[in-house]
């Protein structure tokens, strides 16, 4: 039993080594104080781009903001809304049909957890406004988390996470 336990934790500890630190860049190196914060205040800016573009473009503005591979995905309310960049691309297009204009709010909760250089947490409660084309109006709020990676100089999210706050209960 011994034998196990050992072997076990030469395996855990291997596994372990393989892994990166928390912000340490392929250079090895940790991250200064202000490069943390220099790639916090970009994501933050992204996610300002981010609110500003899905309200004045409208709901096509998405096909901009997510990654594009295999490796992204979107979840909402408990179910996979998105399997993949690909699912996503294919389906935002058709948004239009059932979504004439959005106007996102992200609140003054913003958090951004750097965690190298490229990539990056956020989380923050949401507020979103959606017209149909027949003029109806629906507002949901909510929380949004999501990783953030930045290829090419341009951060787009990789995976993302919307839970909504149910509407009050009507008393009878």
């Amino acid at each position: 039993m011994r034998s196990w336990y050992g072997v076990f934790l030469v395996v855990g500890m291997s596994v372990a080594s393989c892994h990166s630190q928390q912000g340490i860049p392929e250079t090895g190196q940790p991250m200064t104080p202000a490069e943390r914060m220099a790639v916090e205040e970009s994501v933050r800016g992204f996610m300002a781009r981010v609110s500003q573009e899905v309200t004045t473009e409208g709901p096509t503005a998405w096909s901009k903001e997510f990654e594009n591979g295999p490796n992204f995905f979107m979840a909402s309310e408990g179910k996979l809304a998105f399997a993949s960049g690909e699912a996503a691309a294919k389906a935002i297009p058709e948004l239009p049909k059932i979504i004439k204009k959005i106007a996102l709010r992200w609140e003054n909760d913003l958090r951004v957890d750097v965690l190298a250089p490229s990539l990056a947490v956020v989380g923050t409660t949401y507020q979103e406004v959606r017209e149909s084309p027949d003029g109806d109006e629906l507002t949901e709020n909510g929380y949004f988390t999501g990783l953030a990676e930045q290829q090419g100089g341009e951060w787009r999210f990789r995976d993302v996470h919307w839970s909504v706050v149910p509407p009050e209960p009507k008393k009878p």
